[in-house]
This record gives C-alpha cells, sequence and structure tokens, in this order.
C-alpha cells in the first residue's frame, strides 16, 4: 500500500513538472505551420501559418509605417496573407530575377517577371550580348528587405519592396578581360520592386511588375 502511494506521489510531482514547462508559452516559440506542397518556387509564394499576429502591429522592423493601413486591407481581402513569408520569398525572388538577368536566362524571367518588365530587361539583355559584354556578377547578401507600400485595387494587391543589398559587379569583354566594376569589392545597391497578385487568385505567386532604384 505504501508503495502505491509513493508512486501516485511521484506521479503527481512529474505530471505538475511537466506542466509547468509544457503548459506556458514564453514568447520565443515559432508560429505554428501548416504543411505546403513543396515545389519550385516560381515567384512568392504564400505562407499559410494557423497563428498570425497582426501585421501591422507597432513594432515590426520589416514595414514602414506609411505601409501599414495597405496592410491590414491585404489582410482583410486575402486573410491567408502572411508577412514574414512573403518577404522571405521576396528576397528569393529578388536573388533568382537577378541571376537571371545576369546570365540573359530568358526563360526564367518568363515566370517570374510580368510582360513589360520582362521585355526590358531582354531588350538590356540584346544589348549586352550585341556589344559582346557578360556580366560576372553576384548577389553577396541582402541587407535588408522592407516593404514600403501596400494597396489593394478591386481584386489586385501591389506591395512595394525596397532591398538593400551588396553586389559584386563585373562586367567582361568576348576576351573574359574585366572592362568595369571589380571582382573583390561588393557595392551598396538599393531597389525598389512592386510586386502584384489578385487575391483572388487559386495561384499564391505573386510577379514583378515594376522595379526602379531606391531615392
Amino acid at each position: 500500500m505504501e508503495t502505491i502511494i509513493i508512486l501516485a506521489l511521484v506521479f503527481f510531482f512529474v505530471g505538475l513538472r511537466l506542466y509547468s514547462v509544457l503548459g506556458k508559452r514564453t514568447g520565443h516559440e515559432q508560429p505554428i505551420v501548416k504543411p505546403v506542397e513543396t515545389k519550385a518556387v516560381t515567384a512568392l509564394p504564400r505562407g499559410m501559418m494557423d497563428a498570425k499576429p497582426d501585421p501591422a502591429a507597432a513594432g515590426e522592423p520589416t514595414i514602414d509605417a506609411r505601409a501599414r493601413d495597405g496592410l491590414r486591407a491585404l489582410v482583410s481581402a486575402d486573410p491567408q496573407f502572411d508577412v514574414a513569408r512573403f518577404l522571405e520569398g521576396a528576397q528569393s525572388a529578388y536573388r533568382m530575377i537577378l541571376e537571371a538577368y545576369w546570365a540573359g536566362d530568358e526563360a526564367a524571367l518568363e515566370t517570374l517577371v510580368d510582360a513589360d518588365v520582362r521585355a526590358a530587361f531582354v531588350d538590356a539583355i540584346a544589348e549586352r550580348r550585341a556589344a559582346g559584354h557578360v556580366l560576372d556578377n553576384r548577389l553577396v547578401s541582402i541587407e535588408r528587405a522592407m516593404i514600403d507600400a501596400v494597396r489593394v485595387d478591386g481584386q489586385t494587391a501591389t506591395i512595394v519592396v525596397r532591398f538593400d543589398a551588396d553586389i559584386a559587379a563585373v562586367t567582361r569583354d568576348a576576351e573574359q578581360n574585366v572592362i568595369a566594376g571589380s571582382v573583390s569589392d561588393a557595392v551598396s545597391t538599393h531597389d525598389v520592386w512592386t510586386f502584384a497578385r489578385s487575391v483572388r487568385a487559386s495561384d499564391p505567386n505573386w510577379i514583378l511588375v515594376e522595379t526602379d532604384e531606391a531615392a
């Protein structure tokens, strides 16, 4: 009988310890994420998260204060939208689009940008080839990706993202001689890219519709 009582007390004590550890949240836990299908990234995949904090809450360092009202409108129109996943995808798209342009890969650009942006890229690629120049560029790092503006017009949402990055930019001639840039020094670049998608579309991907340099 005494053995049973002792074991019961032990189980009770262990149960209290487990509750004290597992029954509390410390603020460092990751949000619960639903499984998503693994596939090749064609633009910017949306994250589908069970627990999403208010994306326009104060203290969010990746969103300009002027974009918060637009972001609330976007979340209202598309409750599945998640800021963190969007910015993660935006940075991936930034790298993929730049690398495709530098390599002159027009086919890759087809699925990443809209017709107007692709036409501008294709023209620049053609001029480069005609001059016999080859870009030997490398994206060293993306220092920051910040949402500058969000707008919802009817069923179309647009998000303006500012990218601050370091790029090693080198231009070579047909004989591989360096004619511009440096192979050892990275240049700070500041780009403003605009992405768009229909909030009613089943396709979760965002497409690049405009590029500009930051003021």
